[in-house]
């Protein structure tokens, strides 16, 4: 049996005119988003109707956050997911020599800029 996924690709595809790519190599795969504002949009979720109430966020689920089952599946699969922002890694799934996903500063200063724009 295989001891992990191997890939080789290259995938580009238009979300919203907006350019993501997937590049894969072996057992390296990278998601280059083009910007910040791609990155909230994606994971912002579905626009609320207009004229209905903000409502507020649901509990918090016991157990892994999201990135954390996204580290714990790259693991193993075998496979090493980098994120990137405009060209900047701002994630890291999956690396063997670490528990959690590793985020960068770039992640950091990119969110607390989003706020501002």
């Amino acid at each position: 049996m295989a001891s992990g996924l191997e890939i080789d690709a290259q995938l580009v595809l238009t979300w919203n005119g907006h350019e993501l790519q997937v590049v894969g190599s072996g057992a390296y795969l990278i998601v280059n988003l083009p910007s910040q504002q791609v990155l909230d949009l994606l994971t912002a979720g579905p626009p609320r109707p207009p004229g209905q109430p903000k409502v507020p966020p649901p509990p918090k689920p016991k157990g892994p956050d999201a990135m954390q089952q996204i580290h714990d599946l790259a693991r193993r699969l075998g496979l090493v997911v980098d994120l990137r922002v405009g060209g900047k890694t701002y994630a890291s799934f999956g690396l063997p020599d670490r528990n959690s996903p590793k985020i960068t500063l770039s992640a950091v200063l990119g969110k607390i800029g989003s706020f501002f724009s």
